[in-house]
């Protein structure tokens, strides 16, 4: 499958001038190869980034990633020569931005579904394909602090009034605010310059 760079997602940071094919990831997210080339700067070119990746340099969540057209989720970490980044959006469009070793062991996810088990367990669907089977009890829409290293939930995060969140998706992705009222599907967000409404599939709960 070819994707034209013309034609990327507008969330992706590459030149829409360039090489006339861009890599297309293997599912919904941004190409490890886009991140290393076109945000991080660390390779000047595919040939490059691919060196980099092939040579095990590349780790995502505590994983090394050989691949790519691995898609780099919402929060995922990266690490790289010896640096560790979170993916998340600036103006708009996906970026990485360096974090402290400790903040590398844990990601924040969305719960997007569950299903009740045999034995009182419960089956918890991560927004970023993850499934745990708990006993724990959680809501469908708050988020989950997932210990990367330990590869378990540590806490869940309540998505309601006076909650902080993060908008990952419509016109007003990548802000954050203080959730101040909840009413059906729709949140009214306070933001450090504004008031907006935003309906509640697009926010994760950070606090």
């Amino acid at each position: 499958m070819h994707l034209k760079r013309k034609a990327s997602p507008k969330i992706w940071p590459v030149h829409k001038k360039g090489t006339k094919y861009i890599v297309v990831p293997n599912e919904k997210g941004l190409p490890l190869l886009v991140a290393i080339r076109d945000i991080l700067k660390v390779a000047q070119d595919k040939k490059e980034a691919k060196k980099i990746i092939h040579e095990n340099q590349a780790h995502v969540n505590g994983n090394i990633v050989k691949d790519e057209k691995y898609a780099l989720k919402l929060f995922d970490v990266l690490k790289l020569q010896n640096k560790n980044y979170r993916l998340t959006f600036l103006n708009k469009k996906y970026s990485l931005h360096e974090i402290p070793e400790k903040e590398s062991k844990t990601k924040i996810v969305k719960i997007i579904g569950k299903k009740i088990m045999k034995g009182k367990k419960m089956q918890v669907n991560l927004s970023d394909g993850r499934n745990y089977i708990l006993t724990k009890e959680c809501k469908t829409g708050d988020s989950a602090l997932v210990n990367l290293a330990e590869k378990k939930i540590e806490h869940f995060i309540p998505l309601k009034e006076k909650s902080k969140v993060f908008v990952s998706s419509g016109k007003h992705i990548g802000k954050t605010g203080t959730v101040e009222k909840i009413h059906n599907n729709l949140a009214e967000i306070k933001t450090d310059s504004e008031k907006i409404n935003v309906n509640l599939e697009s926010l994760i709960a950070l606090e």
